[in-house]
Order: C-alpha cells, then structure tokens, then sequence
C-alpha cells in the first residue's frame, strides 16, 4: 500500500463525559462523506487496556501528502476541530508519515 496516513491521539480535560466523546466520535465519522481525499477512516476510544494511554485516536488515510493538506485545511474538519474536539482537549499527540 502506498499513501499517507495522519495519526492523531487525544487527551481529554478531566470531567469529559461519555456522551461528548460519543458526540466528537460521531461528527469525525461524518467526515469522510464531506472530503473525498480521505481514503481511510479509523477512529475510536482506547479500550483502557495500558495505563498512561490517550483516551481517543484517529488514523486517516490519503492518498498523498497534498490530499491529507486538504483535508487538514478542510472547513467541515476546522469546523469538528473548533467546536468539538478543541474544547475537551487536554492534550493532542500527532504524526504523519508515507506509506
């Protein structure tokens, strides 16, 4: 497989609730019908199976670095960005990397 894949791990505040992480769960997931770059879409909570973890992952999949610029410049990703995930968001952890 060729390609470029962005991974993204989030830290919530303390006090984040099952329900908004279920809410930033289900806008991410609206994402790859509004980007047609993105190719892959995983995300999801961590399953709490190691201490000291990240809460939530995302890992997208594009077919080349330009493709993952559009979507990371995408307005319906700056929208789930800036009105979900950044006000819960403790700390963020992000690589990019060929495939």
């Amino acid at each position: 497989m060729s390609g470029f894949r962005h991974v993204a791990l989030f830290r919530w505040v303390e006090g984040t609730t099952t329900l908004q992480q279920d809410e930033v769960a289900a806008r991410l997931r609206e994402l790859p019908g509004l980007i047609p770059e993105i190719r892959s879409y995983s995300l999801g909570v961590d399953a709490k199976v190691n201490q000291g973890a990240f809460d939530f992952a995302v890992v997208a999949d594009f077919d080349d670095r330009d493709a993952y610029l559009v979507y990371r410049d995408h307005p319906a990703h700056r929208a789930v960005v800036g009105e979900v995930v950044g006000p819960l968001l403790a700390e963020r952890a992000a690589i990019q990397y060929e495939l």
